[in-house]
């Protein structure tokens, strides 16, 4: 057992957002990384593609990887797939949901903003939370597939001119009301990895929260009293596709730890 790791899964590499968290946790916990190079992004794929690939991928994984825990570390996915996950897998399964219940607590102007990919910002399990945890809040979406692309590119060591941000924050702070945005939800994995340029993007003191924090502590508690490797983890990337553009990932990828890629 002190072998298995856990298993992060994404889309790409937005869920470093969640591992960097849970590596400040537990700094002895082992890490293995997934991103579903092939089938990025999810963001502007349908329902039906993401429920039906990534209950079979992870099935797969799973298999190869013997983990005690997996953590699907993307808002699509998770909104999508989570339950039939569950119902595939014999581990426990930790989702990622945005973090509409903290963006609530945290505004003053109760206006908040959630920044997503198209599929997740369009899901009922939005609606949900911003009923349950948001309700007296106007809750402005806005869906950006141009932002994953720029976390990515950003991490691979190609920042971006930061119009760019700008102009995806405006799908925001322009529609009716959200010049009164205080708070704005990270709402996809990716978007705390570019967490700095968007808040010079935007209007001075806007405050950005994310899910990232939250999900670590949630695995910290799933995993307590369980034992790990001695000495320091060696964590792996894999890739379901590994090419050009995934191999320039190593250097931001070391910077968590991870010094092995390979591919599924």
């Amino acid at each position: 057992m002190e072998a298995s790791p856990i298993l992060f899964f994404d889309s790409g590499v937005g869920g470093l957002s969640v591992v960097a968290p849970t590596q400040a946790l537990m700094p002895a916990a082992l890490i293995v990384y997934v991103a579903d190079s092939a089938g990025f992004p999810y963001g502007t794929r349908s329902e039906a593609e993401i429920a039906a690939r990534v209950p079979a991928l992870l099935g797969r994984l799973v298999e190869r990887f013997a983990p005690r825990l997996v953590v699907i570390a993307c808002n699509t996915a998770s909104t999508i797939a989570l339950p039939a996950v569950r119902a595939a897998l014999d581990v426990p399964v930790v989702g990622t949901v945005p973090a509409i219940k903290p963006a609530a607590q945290a505004s003053r102007s109760r206006v908040i903003g959630v920044l997503g990919t198209e599929a997740t910002v369009r899901q009922s399990y939005v609606d949900d939370l911003a009923q349950r945890f948001a309700g007296d809040c106007t809750v402005l979406r806005h869906g950006s597939a141009e932002l994953v692309q720029l976390a990515e590119a950003t991490l691979a060591g190609r920042p971006a001119d930061p119009a760019r941000y700008r102009a995806v924050l405006a799908g925001l702070f322009d529609q009716p009301g959200g010049d009164r945005i205080d708070v704005i939800v990270n709402a996809c994995t990716h978007f705390p990895l570019v967490e700095a340029e968007l808040a010079a993007a935007a209007p001075p003191g806007m405050r950005f929260v994310d899910g990232g924090p939250g999900i670590s502590r949630r695995i910290a508690f799933l995993t307590q009293g369980q034992d790990w490797p001695a000495g320091a983890p060696r964590h792996r990337a894999v890739f379901t596709r590994l090419g050009d553009a995934e191999r320039a990932l190593v250097p931001a990828l070391a910077r968590y730890g991870i010094d092995t890629l390979e591919a599924l």
